[in-house]
């Protein structure tokens, strides 16, 4: 009797055994398989929530079918200590395991609200903006001049700890509008001890914490852009005309200054490069402009003949070769071109209507491209 009752309640052992490995292995498969959030969604993290409180919001969201199991599977694997506050982007069909990971990684946000500070050319101006999860696309909520009246939605996502910041720099822009648009950012702290050299500040977009220092943001710029320049000038054509990497840096702020295009720059480039071979004059505006506003805002106004005329050390009109400086701080296209031109016999160019340039190997047809724009512009003014 005593066998056939310890028989049983072996079998009866083995099936709870077999019944719990299965269910098991269903639970895990929960966890590791595709979700059913069928639209991506953006999960706010505030600080000191716990993960029962985010596991319960991802099931009343959608992004999980059981919450139970996405937190047994984050004590599992021992993460539910490593939540990070944030705002963060919970992409469709996303599997427990990969929401885990993405709430626990650590870094910054990863959607949300940022705040966006443009320093461009001719002006700067301040976004916020918010990242629409469902087409992964950022929606603009209000923008605004430094100086202006400040929008309401600027003021409350001021207060937000998840809210990012990011300064974007625009290619051509000047060292001195740089430095005169960061002292106008009044998230940021610091004074800023003159302004770095022309030339010296990498454009590209920098993410920042509300008081950060100016002067370590101009640092990280300038470290950038000796990277950028010392990578490309190792990697240069040979022939060029130019010695040092500092000549190059002033031919790329040429070569960004002369063209928007960027499917020009390397043609542009080979202008100017095969100018300075055969002994011409670069005789290009944007140099002579840099030489009368310094590169302390735009002229405004078209160029003078007697500008034009006038011998200064920015006047490739008058003088030969480079200029003594960069006259802009131009990106890493406007760095590669100057450093790899298109192989051409160009030697002059002109608009062409459209945005671009009309480009010719002799003056003959250098004419023929000038008159054709000139009837552009009479054109243009009689409509």
């Amino acid at each position: 009797m005593w066998r056939h009752i310890a028989s049983n309640a072996l079998s009866l052992f083995v099936v709870i055994l077999i019944a719990a490995g299965g269910v098991i292995a269903w639970g895990k498969r929960q966890y590791e398989q595709p979700g059913p959030l069928e639209v991506a969604i953006c999960l706010k993290v505030e600080s000191g929530t716990t993960f029962n409180r985010v596991s319960d919001r991802l099931a009343d969201q959608g992004a999980v079918s059981s919450a139970a199991i996405l937190r047994m599977g984050a004590q599992y694997t021992d993460k539910t200590r490593l939540l990070k506050a944030g705002s963060f982007l919970v992409p469709e069909g996303a599997s427990m395991v990969e929401i885990v990971d993405i709430v626990t990684r650590g870094g910054a946000s990863t959607c949300g609200t940022e705040i966006v500070y443009r320093i461009g050319v001719l002006a700067s101006e301040i976004q916020v903006r918010e990242l629409d999860p469902a087409t992964q696309r950022f929606v603009v909520k209000a923008e605004f001049a430094p100086g202006d009246d400040v929008p309401e939605d600027y003021t409350r996502l001021r207060g937000e700890g998840d809210t990012r910041y990011r300064i974007a720099l625009a290619e051509g822009a000047t060292s001195w509008q740089i430095v005169d648009a960061l002292k106008a950012a009044e998230f940021l702290t610091g004074d800023v001890d003159g302004v770095p050299a022309e030339g010296s500040l990498a454009p590209d977009s920098y993410e920042v914490r509300p008081g950060a220092d100016r002067g370590d943001l101009l640092a990280q710029m300038v470290a950038v852009q000796e990277k950028r320049l010392a990578e490309a000038w190792q990697n240069r054509a040979e022939g060029l005309p130019y010695d040092t990497p500092e000549q190059a840096l002033i031919m790329a702020s040429i070569v960004e200054k002369e063209t928007g295009v960027a499917a020009e720059r390397r043609q542009v480039a080979s202008v100017f490069v095969n100018r300075l071979n055969q002994g011409m004059r670069l005789q290009t505006d944007p140099t002579v402009i840099y030489g009368i506003t310094n590169g302390q805002g735009a002229l405004g106004r078209g160029l003078r003949q007697s500008e034009l005329r006038r011998e200064t050390p920015y006047n490739t009109y008058v003088i030969s070769g480079l200029p003594p400086t960069p006259i802009a701080n131009p990106g890493p296209a406007a760095i590669e071109a100057a450093l790899n031109p298109d192989s051409t016999d160009y030697l002059f160019f002109v608009a062409d209507g459209t945005g671009g340039h009309a480009f010719a190997a002799t003056l003959a047809e250098h004419n023929d491209n000038v008159a054709k724009w000139r009837a552009i512009e009479a054109e243009r003014a009689n409509q």
